[in-house]
């Protein structure tokens, strides 16, 4: 049995490129400047005259019954994953970062040939980040950084792993916040 259900099935947006190889259990999304690839665990139907993918529950090889049991749940992850890698291939994305506090800042910096981000964040000492080279990091104030990429949860991830330098304290709200989060400040002791 074959179930295929309306929240598995995908539209193909115009301006990207499906390749499915059904022997190497590979997908691979193109557009003019970007390009990505997923292994998959279900097979995919893909129809070209309605431009749609059909996400199925047939495994690519035999599993146990077990495993079986697992087919829809992989079913409705592979579709959420072809989604986003539809938006990845499509889309820049774009976390902006403010230093809240007296004296940090945050510069960009050329050492030999990696670009390093420098912070002073109230320590005594200075913390350097390597920035990878897929992505794009801004500085257009000394308290203010825009990390810029095309895959949604890279960008997140480094976003929050530059947040874990400085999380913002509940008394004073000092910290790496992101542009959108307000910190809801705590009353101190009262003598």
């Amino acid at each position: 049995m074959n179930y295929i259900l309306k929240r598995h099935i995908i539209k193909i947006p115009k301006n990207i490129t499906i390749y499915y190889c059904a022997n190497n259990y590979l997908v691979i999304c193109t557009n003019s400047s970007n390009k990505k690839r997923m292994i998959l665990k279900t097979k995919l139907l893909i129809d070209s005259k309605k431009n749609i993918i059909k996400v199925t529950r047939q495994p690519f090889f035999t599993i146990s019954n077990n495993e079986k049991k697992k087919l829809k749940a992989y079913q409705g992850t592979q579709v959420s994953l072809l989604k986003q890698m539809f938006l990845d291939v499509s889309h820049f994305f774009c976390k902006k970062l403010d230093l809240v506090g007296v004296g940090f800042r945050v510069q960009l910096m050329l050492k030999k040939e990696f670009n390093l981000l420098q912070f002073k964040l109230g320590f005594s000492h200075l913390i350097y980040f390597k920035i990878p080279k897929n992505l794009k990091i801004f500085c257009l104030k000394t308290n203010r950084l825009y990390i810029l990429g095309n895959s949604y949860l890279f960008v997140t991830q480094i976003a929050a792993l530059i947040r874990t330098y400085k999380i913002p304290e509940p008394y004073k709200g000092k910290g790496i916040l992101y542009a959108t989060e307000t910190v809801k400040l705590k009353e101190g002791k009262k003598i």
